[in-house]
């Protein structure tokens, strides 16, 4: 008997996400926290009231959805892109220099020039590595990976440089204009038009992989390279180098969001390590664009809460990253275990 595709879509992430979450449990027990009140600071600060899911969880989810859609985009074409960290870094530091150095133009033009200069700065930290593949055969996860140190020390230099606060007091840029920051769109909660522009680019994946000729040849290599080369009908090089660009290109808007819509600055923790947060969502959502809704939500409410924890309750915000290793580890073993189980089948099944 076959399981149901929408059944495997879903189970898998489901069990993956009960696993994870009972694990977190434990080890909160484990490590002598009060666990009533750990639960009770984890939901009451991430869905327990509107403020919560309104101004944090929808806040923190939005860029970590268009993260998550550049992480799966690459994955999708078998491009191991482990960079979204630095071209989100290279997305935020592009979009605070428009925002600072063209402060005089009206809002309509500033903020679309904003995430302009943002998507363009993401994808040149990938064109470096796309290059650096195609020319050299530089695996991309070690190149995108130094990129990632490149683009966080770049950042510290130009807090600290050129960027730097009139005052020169503090390690960050100037504050960006009211003009300059994404408008909110649910009156007296702190959630901002990159909500939006998340969904917007989620669709728009799911529709292009699904409905176009060019998405799909992007799953026929992801599928097999050797395969699509060897069809003479798909020019593999040139979609990889193309879906190089358009993988930076959405993390570095992820990034512009995150500079507009939350900080209003540039300074050197910007990120949280939302770039690597993002394999754990591309991963958990199986590679599909609409699922990596759903997973990006999943991992800002955990991290809303994550907070809540630490004010509340004392429990260290840390254990979100052992639940993301987790989140990792347990999809990559149950494809593994699928995997095998699938094999075994077809070797089973006596040959007609």
């Amino acid at each position: 008997m076959t399981t149901p595709r929408w059944l495997t879509r879903v189970g898998v992430p489901a069990a993956v996400t009960v696993v994870v979450i009972t694990t977190l449990l434990l080890v909160v027990l484990l490590g002598g926290f009060d666990l009533s009140r750990a639960l009770r600071a984890l939901w009451s600060g991430s869905i327990g009231s509107s403020y919560a899911f309104f101004s944090e969880t929808l806040v923190r989810a939005s860029p970590l959805i268009l993260l998550g859609l550049s992480v799966a985009l690459a994955f999708r074409a078998g491009i191991f892109n482990i960079g979204a960290e630095g071209q989100l870094l290279a997305g935020a530091t592009a979009a605070v220099a428009v925002g600072l150095g063209f402060s005089q133009l009206p809002s309509a033009l500033l903020v679309p020039a904003e995430l302009l200069a943002a998507g363009i700065g993401g994808a040149f930290f990938a064109f470096i590595a796309a290059v650096l593949k195609r020319r050299f055969g530089v695996l991309e996860v070690i190149s995108t990976l130094m990129l990632n140190f490149v683009a966080r020390y770049a950042v510290s230099y130009l807090v600290r440089g050129p960027l730097q606060e009139p005052s020169h007091a503090y390690p960050q840029s100037g504050a960006l204009p009211p003009a300059a920051r994404l408008p909110t769109i649910i009156s007296g909660q702190q959630t901002h038009l990159g909500l939006l522009i998340a969904l917007i680019f989620a669709g728009a994946l799911w529709w292009y992989l699904r409905s176009t000729a060019v998405g799909f040849r992007v799953r026929v290599i992801g599928a097999g390279p050797i395969a699509a080369a060897s069809s003479g009908r798909i020019d593999v090089p040139q979609v990889i180098f193309g879906v190089f660009l358009v993988s930076g290109a959405i993390a570095g808007l992820a990034g512009g969001i995150q500079a507009t819509g939350v900080t209003y600055a540039l300074y050197e923790d910007i990120s949280p390590g939302l770039g690597y947060s993002a394999i754990a969502v591309a991963l958990l959502a199986r590679l599909h664009p609409l699922a990596v809704v759903i997973a990006a939500l999943f991992f800002g409410a955990l991290e809303a809460g994550a907070a809540a924890m630490q004010r509340d309750a004392s429990v260290p915000a840390v254990f979100v990253a052992v639940v993301e290793a987790l989140v990792i580890l347990g999809v990559l073993a149950i494809g593994r275990v699928r995997t095998q189980i699938a094999v075994g089948r077809l070797t089973a099944e006596p040959a007609e």
